[in-house]
């Protein structure tokens, strides 16, 4: 059991109800965020079982990709709350899928890995860079040295022979599911990854990037006028359809590389535009009747019963980003507050399912527990609540802050950091086919029915 692992002061951490939360003191969040992390951290058994199979990823049927958002969510757990506790767990599951090159390319998980998977490692990978999250050696380059060698395995898969550009869903030929669909989530986590690494290094190279990626993503379609975010579209017809499910989490990613954008740029205007234009969008997202005004919920799937076990950590993705979007631009503080603070109330209630009363359900607004339990319902919980506390932390550190840290020193440096031009690598060759792709819509043809159904409800 996980339990046989954890350090004693998160055994000893006093697990508050989560329904008895007070987001009004910062002892009671940081409680519920302590008993939300280890819940969600009893799902994870591969510092146990301690095999290169087993590290860093959780049973199934929890793909890859969702791993590394579970050792995101633990990151933020780490720096919003003070507490420690899990961070050497953290630094091992990180390490241990950096990859033979260092740019999260692992054989182990050629089969599932694909562009958008490959992104949310890489934001794990930037949380650990933008804190100065201690490494323990010096036998792995520092963090953001492995964040640019996985955007420099990125830039070359980008694809202007069809659609004007963009990456593909997926990396491999081999892996049957998705090569001709590209979607927002891989394109969005590009842009993002860009965004963040143009303000870690001060290298506009990846400022160009990230407008490039934005004009493009506008131009087909992804983007609309009122920033709603659309899930893709397949290069077989030049990308002429969008498919215009929406999801939670491409819109928290597209809006955080936008709010990166505005800080980085010093509050220039169209990224301060762009942001505010996709904040408002998220409207879509929370307030699904009239007795649960500003709480979210996942629009295309959760009313209508069709969410899969990706759909359900969608949620959290939009919460960590919305709170990261307030350190970036503070202006919009006061309208993610609003949101995510009735949020934050009503996941805590429906995290009081289980023998202790501190296990998650799906649905926030049903005023409890619903029995829908999951790795991913924990997640969007602690992402939730855990955010709470982010005007408290220091923000991401940015060039000359950031450092290479052995040990427990986290303060900010005072010198100035490398600024070399990313250099685009080779991609690596695949070693293994894939029975299951690692994302959403062609990893099961049923499920990609009953959203075709749901898009239809919701659109017509």
């Amino acid at each position: 059991m996980y339990m046989k692992s954890v350090h004693a002061a998160a055994l000893a951490a006093a697990f508050t109800p989560p329904k008895d939360i007070n987001i009004n003191d910062q002892a009671s969040i940081r409680s519920v965020a302590s008993t939300l992390a280890y819940e969600l951290m009893a799902w994870y058994t591969g510092n146990v079982t301690n095999t290169p199979e087993t590290i860093a990823v959780f049973p199934e049927p929890y793909y890859w990709w969702e791993a590394g958002a579970a050792w995101g969510a633990m990151l933020d757990y780490s720096h919003y709350t003070g507490d420690s506790s899990y961070d050497e767990v953290i630094t091992q599951a990180l390490l241990s899928q950096v990859g033979p090159k260092f740019d999260l390319m692992v054989p182990l998980h050629y089969g599932s890995e694909g562009n958008d998977d490959q992104a949310f490692w890489s934001f794990a990978i930037l949380n650990a860079a933008e804190r100065n999250f201690p490494q323990p050696d010096d036998s792995t380059p520092p963090w953001l040295d492995i964040a640019e060698n996985i955007w420099n395995t990125m830039v070359v898969r980008w694809n202007e022979t069809s659609c004007g550009g963009g990456l593909a869903w997926q990396i491999f030929e081999s892996n049957p599911n998705g090569m001709s669909y590209k979607n927002s989530v891989s394109n969005g986590g590009f842009f993002q990854l860009s965004a963040r690494l143009a303000r870690a290094t001060g290298n506009d190279t990846y400022l160009q990037w990230a407008q490039k990626v934005w004009d493009w993503s506008e131009k087909v379609g992804f983007v609309d006028n009122n920033f709603n975010v659309y899930d893709g579209a397949d290069s077989k017809d030049n990308c002429a359809e969008v498919n215009k499910l929406s999801f939670s989490y491409a819109q928290g990613i597209y809006m955080y590389g936008a709010a990166v954008l505005y800080n980085y740029t010093n509050g220039d205007k169209t990224w301060g535009d762009r942001t505010s234009g996709l904040l408002k969008a998220d409207d879509s997202y929370f307030s699904p009747y009239e007795n649960a005004t500003n709480i979210m919920y996942e629009h295309a799937c959760e009313p209508y019963e069709v969410c899969n076990n990706d759909m359900k950590s969608f949620k959290g993705y939009l919460s960590r980003f919305m709170w990261a979007t307030t350190r970036m631009m503070p202006p919009t503080l006061p309208r993610i507050q609003t949101l995510l603070n009735a949020s934050a109330i009503a996941a805590s209630k429906a995290c009081s399912g289980g023998t202790n009363g501190t296990v998650c359900g799906q649905k926030w607004y049903v005023g409890g527990f619903d029995g829908v339990t999951g790795l991913g319902q924990q997640m969007t919980a602690l992402e939730t609540v855990q955010g709470l506390l982010a005007q408290e932390a220091p923000p991401p550190f940015k060039a000359g802050q950031i450092k290479h840290v052995k040990g427990s020193d986290n303060t900010p440096p005072t010198t100035d950091p490398a600024t070399t031009s990313p250099s685009p690598t080779p991609s690596p060759t695949p070693t293994k086919r894939s029975n299951a792709a690692g994302d959403v819509f062609v990893e099961r043809p049923l499920m990609l029915l009953a959203l075709c159904s749901v898009f239809i409800m919701a659109f017509t």
